[in-house]
């Protein structure tokens, strides 16, 4: 076939052509482009087969297609052998031509894909870098569109914005944005924002954004361009979270420096300062612009040179890191003061020094007030003598002392007497003062050598240093004397007395708690003699002390109910002159201790008095007085029960209340129970207990005189309380009718009741002669052992059912009923 007619046409074409013969699959005709192409003239691909080109598998099969008449058209990328060997990309299409004859040929056109290929490999190259570009920012970036449609993002926007891996696989825009909508803390804002960034193509913004995690993102937003035109926009976020935490952190530490109290200063790596704070430049009295420059040693030092000194400051802050300790600075007057100092090395990250960093504090205040507080814990913070702590060092000492040379000294316990007086009347701190004079003139009254001391209240404690029984007897006469001297304060005049205790080392102890301890029983030995003297210890005061600590010991535990039976009451019968029969009975107390055995009650009863348990036990006496009386009540015994009630008892503030409930809680008559006073409650505190007495006779209570006449007896409260009986106490009926005195007595007291119109009971009555001297007298009942003594419950019935109950519960007579004048 003639290549004639095609080689015009196929020079004329821009891409290679080849013509190839339908049947034998050779090249019939090949423009300059294609021997260009394989790197041959044109004319040498002339009658090459097809086949001999194709550089790939499939392009053989295609041929051998196209031979077996099976294909005839194709369209496709493919790869060329060139003339030395190598091979080209193109893109070809084969098609099959009919000729005007019938005959056919295959077109083949070819177009070289190098120079595409280059530029795809290029910009495959270009976007890497520019991936790699992105994720190894330390921002997290967001390329969008202008309309919004995400061209990409790195990990780090994906981390900042912890957005879930569903998002990152699949593209969802509206899905991602949504997110970033959620996670901010003001959505409505954000949105706003967003919108004002979208209509402004070329805009240029900053933002911070608050995520709800609590991380705080810098936004900032720039225009993409390409040939000098906005085509969308690239985001930039960056976590200032930390910077900002770091920025108030710098913002606090340059407050805390201009604000501390304390010296701070900085210095360069030679030590000279470079800077320092408004308390440096108090401290030291010089400004900033002096101080800087100054090495450190001109500012802090120790006790020792300057230059050794610096050294040691830099000898540590070499090996530590760090120098800290005591030390002194110094002013612009050239003063010394002690400081509390502190110098740190600040590095860079490689170790290389930059700074150091020094503190001072000034302990002037500090250490006068350490002076103060060790002054106050070994003195008495209101006379100034030595406490019980520097007292006992002193003894310490002295005790050590006087072993090595088997020498001697004394120990005083004074006590004043009758302190609380002063302190009732005239107030506390008018006792305080008086505290302090007592301190002065104890002193005055000492060698250099001895020491005195306050326990605390109104005790002191004196250490006579190197003084036997005689030396301690001047010494304690001396005190004595110089303290009954008046005393004026406040054009006050008064008189104070002590008592004094006095125990010697070693006889009496050789420990300082050994010699507190019996001196003060000394003491206490001078009190119950009647104050204002002094006593030496001996063995047998603590005898007696023990005595009553064992005593009040068993008492409490009887009382707790250790053992029920410890405390019983026994009754002796109360009868009446006119008919002889038993109206009443005193309940009385009596005690048998496991250990101790029967104690009799003047023996315990003073103990507890001095304890106050009194009151415990009374209220218990009490209450069961009122359990028996009512038992009698129902067994047909219809009695009134006396009940003694002790000074202490009766000023507790619920006294009256604890009678009601007594009475209530057995249901027994009020008129049933009589309590019986001593003459000292009444004249004690007259208004308040006028107000109690008031209160139980309301009650409907009978309240009677114990012991009349033994006390302090006064007219004016017989006619003023609601008293309703007299009891004349056993010391003037022992002796009746014998004595006149006592007989006098006794006729006195019942004619000044019969007018007063008050019952009178003598108590103590034990012969027949006491008993017609009482009728003839006029008193109305009487007790004692005439009668009978104290007996048990079951032994009282049955002695009221031998000797038989009066009529009524008050001795045949009914009670008096009286009115109380007016006062």
């Amino acid at each position: 076939m003639s290549i004639a007619p095609w080689q015009p046409l196929i020079e004329g074409m821009l891409e290679a052509v080849w013509i190839v013969d339908a049947l034998e699959l050779r090249i019939l005709a090949a423009n300059q482009v294609a021997g260009q192409l394989l790197g041959i003239q044109a004319a040498q691909l002339v009658g090459a087969p097809v086949v001999d080109l194709a550089a790939t598998p499939q392009d053989v099969c295609f041929w051998e297609d196209v031979a077996a008449g099976l294909s005839d058209r194709i369209l496709s990328e493919t790869l060329l052998l060139r003339a030395d060997g190598s091979t080209v990309p193109v893109e070809r299409r084969v098609s099959r031509v009919v000729l005007a004859d019938a005959s056919s040929v295959y077109v083949v056109g070819i177009r070289d894909l190098s120079a595409q290929r280059h530029a795809e490999s290029e910009l495959e190259q270009l976007v890497a870098e520019l991936r790699a570009t992105l994720e190894s920012t330390a921002d997290g970036m967001l390329v969008a569109d202008l309309d919004g449609a995400i061209r990409g993002y790195n990990h780090r926007f994906a981390e900042l914005w912890g957005l879930p891996q569903e998002l990152m696989t699949e593209r969802d825009d509206a899905a991602v944005y949504a997110w970033m909508a959620q996670h901010v803390t003001d959505p409505e804002q954000y949105a706003a924002r967003l919108a004002a960034i979208a209509h402004a193509p070329l805009l240029e913004a900053e933002d911070v954004l608050v995520l709800r995690s609590g991380t705080v993102l810098e936004r900032v937003t720039l225009p993409q361009y390409a040939r000098g035109r906005p085509i969308g926009r690239v985001y930039s976020f960056r976590d200032i979270t930390r910077r900002l935490a770091d920025e108030a952190r710098l913002q606090l530490a340059a407050k805390v420096f201009e604000a501390s109290l304390d010296a701070i200063f900085v210095t360069d790596p030679e030590l000279r300062l470079i800077a320092a704070n408004p308390s440096c430049e108090r401290l030291t009295g010089f400004s900033r612009a002096e101080l800087i420059g100054k090495p450190i040693h001109d500012i802090v030092t120790g006790s020792i040179t300057h230059d050794h000194f610096a050294e040691q400051v830099q000898t540590r802050l070499d090996e530590d890191g760090f120098w800290e300790g005591e030390a002194w600075h110094l002013n612009r007057e050239g003063q010394t003061l002690p400081c509390l100092a502190a110098v740190v090395r600040v590095c860079d990250e490689a170790g290389t020094l930059l700074h150091c960093i020094g503190f001072f504090k000034d302990l002037s205040e500090t250490i006068n007030a350490r002076k103060r507080i060790e002054e106050l814990a070994y003195t008495d913070a209101l006379t100034g003598l030595p406490n019980r702590l520097m007292l006992a060092e002193r003894m310490e000492f002295a005790i050590g002392l006087a072993e090595r040379d088997h020498s001697s000294f004394a120990l005083l316990f004074i006590d004043l007497d009758r302190f609380k007086h002063i302190n009732d009347s005239l107030g506390h701190l008018f006792g305080d003062r008086v505290l302090i004079e007592v301190a002065e003139r104890i002193k005055d009254c000492l060698r250099q050598v001895d020491i005195a001391a306050r326990l605390g209240g109104d005790e002191f404690l004196v250490q006579l240093h190197k003084t036997d029984m005689r030396g301690a007897e001047i010494i304690a006469r001396r005190i004595l004397d110089r303290l009954s001297q008046p005393f004026k304060l406040d054009e006050l005049s008064f008189t104070v007395t002590c008592s004094i205790g006095i125990a010697l080392f070693p006889e009496d102890g050789r420990t300082m708690d050994d010699l507190i301890k019996n001196a003060d029983s000394a003491m206490y030995h001078v009190k119950e003699r009647g104050r204002a003297g002094f006593r030496f210890y001996q063995r047998q005061m603590n005898v007696g002390l023990l005595s009553r600590m064992k005593l009040d010991h068993a008492m409490r535990q009887a009382l707790a109910g250790a053992d029920g039976r410890c405390f019983r009451l026994h009754y002796q019968p109360q009868v009446g002159f006119h008919d002889d029969a038993i109206f009443g009975a005193e309940a009385l107390l009596r005690w048998r201790d496991p250990e101790l055995g029967e104690i009799p009650p003047a023996q315990f009863i003073p103990v507890a008095e001095e304890s106050g348990l009194i009151v415990g036990i009374g209220n218990w006496v009490l209450r069961e007085a009122a359990r028996q009386a009512a038992a009698w009540n129902a067994k047909g015994l219809a009695l009134v029960m006396a009940v003694n009630v002790s000074a202490l008892q009766f000023q507790q503030a619920d006294f009256v209340d604890g009678v009601a409930r007594a009475l209530k809680e057995n249901g027994l008559p009020p008129h049933q129970l009589e309590l019986e006073l001593t003459e000292s409650i009444l004249i004690h505190d007259v208004d308040e207990t006028m107000k109690r007495l008031e209160a139980l006779a309301a009650l409907g209570v009978r309240l009677a005189i114990d012991d009349f006449g033994t006390g302090y007896s006064s007219l004016s409260y017989l006619k003023r309380f609601p008293i309703h009986k007299l009891k004349i106490d056993r010391s003037f009926v022992n002796d009746l009718p014998d004595d006149d005195s006592d007989a006098a007595i006794v006729n006195a007291i019942i004619h000044m009741a019969g007018a007063l119109r008050l019952r009178v009971i003598a108590e103590g009555v034990e012969t027949a002669m006491q008993r017609d001297f009482l009728v003839a007298a006029g008193c109305d009942d009487y007790q004692g052992y005439l009668c009978s003594p104290a007996v048990d419950a079951a032994s009282f019935e049955e002695l009221a059912r031998q000797v038989g109950l009066a009529a009524t519960p008050a001795g045949g007579v009914p009670p008096v009923q009286r009115q109380l004048p007016l006062p």
